[in-house]
């Protein structure tokens, strides 16, 4: 099972990763000025992670294949780490529809 992991940057913003239960890093959130702007963030990806829809798939310039995850605004709440191929990109999507729902969530700014 997936967790979503509370961390500070060293800039003092809170970001949350999402991580599938192997541990790897599936999706990034932005920098939030506080813990409660985190937390909803949070929420809304468990709200939006299964909603295909709420996915843009990108490719970068330097070739490599990304996702963004938007909420219902449209505004990105988290994005992906970069893929070699665009199927690694779409296993990480399938990754976050699979994990996020029922992730726990662990503060380590405590």
């Amino acid at each position: 099972m997936g967790k979503f992991v509370i961390s500070k940057r060293t800039n003092g913003e809170f970001q949350f990763n999402l991580k599938a239960g192997n541990g790897q890093v599936i999706l990034t959130s932005e920098g939030y000025a506080n813990k409660s702007g985190c937390e909803n963030g949070i929420e809304s990806v468990k709200k939006n992670a299964g909603d295909d829809g709420s996915y843009d798939r990108k490719t970068a310039a330097n070739g490599k294949f990304h996702f963004n995850l938007k909420a219902g605004n449209g505004q990105v709440i988290g994005s992906s780490q970069m893929y070699d191929s665009a199927a690694g990109r779409d296993g990480g999507i399938e990754s976050v529809k699979e994990n996020a729902p029922g992730a726990t969530i662990e503060d380590e700014t405590v």
